[in-house]
């Protein structure tokens, strides 16, 4: 089974600490989404035939697009992808887009997850952000959802917000377990450079939450969670049962991709490629017939590299022995004294041969697996 994500690059206006590919002109967006469509037919080949068991629309904000550029772009799936029986399609979507009418709108095209952007229930922290919602259009856009019929809703917050004391991130979680989403998403703020936030870092204008406050946001999102029963089975999301993200997860399971639009990415499991970030040159490129992306040939110790960073951050673990089998580096005997030392710390477990993270160690994810990485060339 494969994924097909695509990637739309429009939004109302810019968030204040986001980074992603998107442009707030709407201009040209009947063209761009006419050479999605045309992208998706010129890739048929990439995944070899494979099933399409996932459909992810992300961006941007692809709840700005009509029910008839929806129906653009599902005419080119249907008429080059195989689709697998009960497929899962997200469609990420802001709080102000959606109504009774654009609900129903989306069931009809076969939309049967919503992941909604709704960030924080705070209206100050709202504006500090710069969101186009507000608490009142957040909290009526799930319980429209509800109505519409959608069973499967996810809700993304963020914590780690400069001026979001721990009151107002524990009311936040609160606010949005009360609606008994599905799934929820919540990510720490990283302070990017390119961003209105980062310029305004470097003009000493905003500070970075200290790192103790991070960790006291996350320890409390864990808690609250695991009493409202969510399973956390990666770092970043928790869900009840059955209802992990089969998309995300087959990022985490290095299981094939394809990404279509400006920015997206792709992976086949040898390598990954990357389409231009740029609207108007993505555009001319498909009107050409040509496809606008670079591409990275995945060494061996890429992959064992990606393999232990995405794994490490899931309830699933990091399997030595598949390590050993599939790239020939025992991972267990390479690191033996830190992984020892790790254990006598209570950061990971390892049973049956898997390697996996403790809630202590959750906090510290990214710098254990920094420390796992492969630095040396593996023989092949």
């Amino acid at each position: 089974m494969a994924g097909l994500y695509l990637h739309i690059p429009f939004c109302k206006q810019a968030c204040y600490y986001c980074d992603f590919h998107f442009s707030t002109s709407q201009e040209h967006r009947h063209g761009l989404i006419t050479n999605v469509a045309n992208e998706l037919r010129l890739q048929k080949d990439y995944l070899n035939g494979e099933s399409v068991d996932t459909i992810y629309f992300g961006g941007g904000t692809p709840s700005l697009l009509t029910s008839q550029e929806m129906e653009t772009i599902f005419e080119a799936i249907h008429a080059s992808y195989p689709i697998a029986d009960r497929p899962e399609i997200t469609l990420e979507a802001n709080p102000d887009d959606l109504n009774g009418i654009k609900l129903e709108e989306l069931k009809q095209l076969g939309i049967n997850r919503l992941s909604i952007g709704i960030q924080s229930f705070d209206d100050a922290i709202l504006k500090s952000l710069n969101r186009v919602h507000d608490s009142h259009q957040a909290v009526r856009c799930v319980r429209d959802a509800r109505n519409a019929g959608f069973d499967n809703i996810s809700i993304d917050l963020i914590y780690a917000i400069p001026g979001q004391n721990p009151g107002i991130w524990e009311k936040n979680v609160e606010r949005a377990l009360s609606f008994s989403p599905e799934h929820l998403t919540s990510y720490s703020l990283t302070i990017e450079e390119k961003t209105a936030f980062g310029k305004w870092q470097k003009k000493g204008k905003i500070h970075a939450v200290e790192e103790e406050l991070v960790a006291q946001q996350f320890e409390l999102l864990m808690d609250l969670t695991l009493s409202a029963g969510y399973e956390h089975y990666e770092i970043s999301n928790f869900c009840k049962p059955g209802f992990h993200s089969r998309h995300n997860s087959s990022y985490w399971k290095q299981q094939t991709y394809l990404g279509i639009g400006p920015s997206a990415h792709s992976y086949d499991g040898a390598s990954r490629q990357f389409n231009v970030s740029n609207n108007a040159f993505y555009s001319k490129a498909i009107e050409q017939g040509r496809i606008p992306f670079e591409r990275e040939v995945l060494t061996k110790e890429n992959k064992i590299n990606e393999y232990i960073f995405t794994t490490l951050r899931t309830v699933w673990g990091c399997h030595l022995e598949k390590v050993k089998l599939d790239f020939g580096v025992d991972l267990y005997q390479k690191n033996r004294v830190y992984l020892t030392e790790l254990q006598e710390k209570e950061l990971v477990v390892i049973e049956n041969d898997i390697l996996k993270l403790t809630r202590s160690g959750k906090l510290l994810a990214d710098k254990i697996a920094a420390d796992l990485f492969i630095d040396e060339k593996v023989d092949s």
